[in-house]
């Protein structure tokens, strides 16, 4: 029998925990047999001493069977899945998905909402009238077997272990360790039943870990993790110093997604996608990365990813119109500019500050309980190493309340730095690990 004062004593003094020590603190975590005053001890003992990559295997596992565990065998073929932590203007998933599917590999993903400055695949899709991302799991198999993709919000009992890690995480300055945040994506992605699974781990300004090395730290041991749990797991390193494409926002970035698979659309966007793409077939065993690079190109050239966006619309109750016609989406009634303060090169736009500024227009949520606005957001007109003179337009700015844009420009100010001369930029693919 494991007591907890001699768990928190152990891992306070630098020690090991064992496998058994682990799961006892996440069942008792679950269900409330562990006070909340030791769980955040523990929480505090891991920040400071950290956890090696088993003990974060054994943490990941014990979290992945809290709750429910989706079975994908029904479905025929490799699923593969695409996790990003977080960005803003990340807009990947609802490219990604259509083209991996048009080239065969079924995309059956449960994807999460925005909280905060980053944004959520799940609203952007509920951004499209009708679309419904709640299907029963009978659906979910179905559209997943017929089409090759299906995209849903996660199960009210999808690893609940990690609800309520994160939450006292949250408020007890422990959310920012390696061990944990590996532990608390990996359990979900395992959890979702896919046999391969692509990581877009973020850096910069806009994402978790602000360095390359951070980045490069998290994402070892989420593939470290993955390959012990037995799946095929790989990770892509992305810039997001500054935001992906030029949207931010849910209808503008569906909008801008459908720009990109009609062949069209930001460059940057573009490149991160048929990356993640060619990423995910080569792990689904499709061919090595270059065969797969071209198949990836393919499918957008060919219009067959745009037909698999419009099928999973359609398929999941959604006004599949809007691919030919992307006004049926609707659009804000205020639309500002913000304008180049002096003439320069724009040196940095910080993505964070301008996922903030979003936020406040209504495109993102303050709180959990917050509404959406989906016509809301930003569009980028300018882009950081552009030069611009005064008076030119850097971004235009769409809202339904015009008295929402005051406290954004506030947040813009903060975000946008123009200087004397053209800044270096770093890659938008940086790395690729395992």
């Amino acid at each position: 029998m494991y007591r907890m004062v001699d768990i928190i004593a152990k891992k306070r003094d630098g020690y090991k925990l064992s496998q058994g020590e682990i799961e006892f603190f996440v069942k008792g975590c679950v269900d409330g047999s562990i006070p909340d005053y030791q769980t955040s001890a523990l929480l505090m003992a891991i920040c400071l001493k950290d956890m090696d990559l088993e003990e974060a295997t054994w943490l990941t596992m014990a979290m992945l069977y809290s709750g429910d565990v989706i079975d994908l065998s029904a479905i025929p073929g490799i699923k593969v899945d695409k996790h990003s932590t977080g960005g803003v203007g990340d807009k990947t998933t609802l490219i990604v998905g259509p083209i991996v599917a048009a080239c065969g590999v079924t995309v059956a993903k449960m994807s999460g909402r925005g909280l905060g400055h980053t944004g959520g695949t799940i609203d952007k899709l509920e951004s499209i009238p009708g679309f419904n991302t709640q299907l029963s799991p009978k659906d979910f198999i179905r559209i997943s077997s017929e089409i090759g993709i299906a995209v849903v919000g996660q199960t009210g009992n999808l690893v609940p272990a990690d609800k309520k890690l994160y939450a006292l995480r949250d408020v007890t300055g422990t959310v920012q360790n390696k061990a944990l945040i590996a532990a608390s994506i990996m359990s979900k992605k395992l959890a979702s039943g896919a046999d391969a699974i692509v990581l877009d781990v973020k850096t910069g300004s806009g994402a978790f870990m602000k360095t390359v090395d951070e980045a490069r730290g998290l994402a070892e041991a989420m593939v470290g993790i993955g390959r012990n749990a037995g799946r095929r797991v790989a990770a892509v390193i992305t810039d997001m110093d500054r935001p992906l494409g030029n949207a931010i926002g849910n209808a503008l970035e569906v909008k801008e997604a459908i720009e990109v698979l009609s062949g069209k659309g930001p460059d940057d966007v573009r490149e991160v996608c048929i990356t993640l793409a060619a990423k995910m077939m080569e792990m689904s065993g499709l061919g090595d990365f270059k065969a797969a690079l071209a198949l990836a190109e393919g499918a957008i050239t060919s219009g067959s990813a745009l037909e698999k966006l419009r099928q999973m619309i359609r398929m999941q109750g959604g006004l599949d119109d809007i691919v030919r016609d992307t006004t049926l989406l609707g659009g804000a009634v205020h639309v500002k500019a913000y304008r180049a303060s002096k003439n320069g090169y724009i040196s940095s736009m910080l993505s964070d500050k301008l996922g903030i500024a979003a936020m406040m227009l209504g495109a993102g949520r303050i709180t959990k309980e917050s509404p959406i606005d989906p016509a809301a957001g930003i569009v980028l007109e300018k882009k950081p190493g552009d030069a611009v003179k005064q008076g030119d337009v850097i971004l235009t700015l769409h809202a339904n309340d015009s008295t929402l844009f005051e406290q954004a420009v506030q947040r813009l100010d903060e975000a946008i730095t123009i200087s004397d001369t053209m800044p270096e930029m770093l890659p938008l693919i940086i790395d690729f690990i395992g």
